[in-house]
């Protein structure tokens, strides 16, 4: 969904970006509603025009 290198989902995870769950075979779990909070998060700060200072 974020399509970007799993590893790097793991570190937004990591540092608190992404609330997660570990699966007792050390897989890491996402809540739907999280994941699409963080999308949206990620494509508004893509679409905001950076202007000159």
């Amino acid at each position: 969904m974020f399509r970007v290198d799993p590893k790097t989902v793991t570190r937004w995870a990591t540092a608190g970006r992404i609330g997660s769950i570990r699966t007792p075979g050390g897989h890491r779990r996402f809540r739907e509603s999280e994941v699409k909070s963080l999308l949206a998060t990620l494509t508004r700060e893509a679409s905001t025009p950076v202007t000159a200072s």
